[in-house]
C-alpha cells in the first residue's frame, strides 16, 4: 500500500462484485470504514412503468478512505473483490477528485461515467454557474456537446452536459 504516512487516511477505489455496490457500502459503514458510493438518479423504463432509481455512477466501484491498518479490513468485506492497483499497489485517489465527484452530483447537471477513450479536444474552462473554474475538454458524445473531466486513477471520465455559453477556451499555461 502506497501510504506516505502510516496513520494518514487516503482515498482508494475498490472493485466490488457486480451489482453489489450498495451492500458493500453498508457493510463497510457497519464496521466504521469511511466509504463513498457516488449515486445518481436515473429514470428507468420497464414495459409497464417508469421509475426514478438511484444507480452507482461507476458500476462495481466504491471509494474508501482508510489508513494502513484498515487495508485488509476492506478486502475482507463481503462484496469487495480488490483494490484498483497500478504495478501491484493500491492507487490513492486525490481528495480533490472525490470532492469533484461529490460536487458534480450535487449540481443539477447531466453526468455520465465512461470508460471508453475519447479523442482529445480543446481544453475548456467553465466560466459560469456552480462549476466555475473547472477545467476540462470539450467533446461530443452521443450527439451532445459535453465537458469531459478525466479521473486518471480509476481509468474513467465524467461527461458533464453544460450550456455552450458556460465554457470558454482555457488559457494554455
Amino acid at each position: 500500500m502506497a501510504l506516505e504516512k502510516k496513520n494518514e487516511a487516503r482515498w482508494y477505489a475498490a472493485y466490488t462484485k457486480p451489482r453489489s455496490e450498495k451492500k458493500a457500502l453498508a457493510r463497510l459503514q457497519e464496521v466504521g470504514i469511511e466509504s463513498y458510493l457516488p449515486l445518481q438518479k436515473r429514470l428507468k423504463q420497464w414495459s409497464d412503468r417508469k421509475k426514478m432509481v438511484e444507480e452507482p455512477l461507476f458500476r462495481s466501484y466504491i471509494f474508501v478512505r482508510i489508513t494502513q491498518k484498515d487495508y485488509y479490513n476492506v478486502l475482507n468485506t463481503f462484496g469487495i473483490v480488490r483494490y484498483i492497483t497500478f504495478e501491484g499497489k493500491a492507487v490513492p485517489i486525490p481528495k480533490n477528485q472525490i470532492d469533484l465527484i461529490k460536487s458534480l452530483l450535487e449540481q443539477n447537471v447531466e453526468v455520465d461515467a465512461v470508460e471508453e477513450k475519447l479523442e482529445l479536444g480543446a481544453k475548456v474552462e467553465v466560466k459560469f454557474g456552480s462549476l466555475i473554474g473547472l477545467i476540462g475538454e470539450l467533446t461530443e458524445h452521443k450527439g451532445k456537446q459535453k465537458v469531459i473531466v478525466r479521473l486518471e486513477h480509476i481509468s474513467h471520465s465524467l461527461l458533464v452536459t453544460l450550456p455552450a455559453q458556460y465554457v470558454t477556451k482555457a488559457i494554455e499555461q
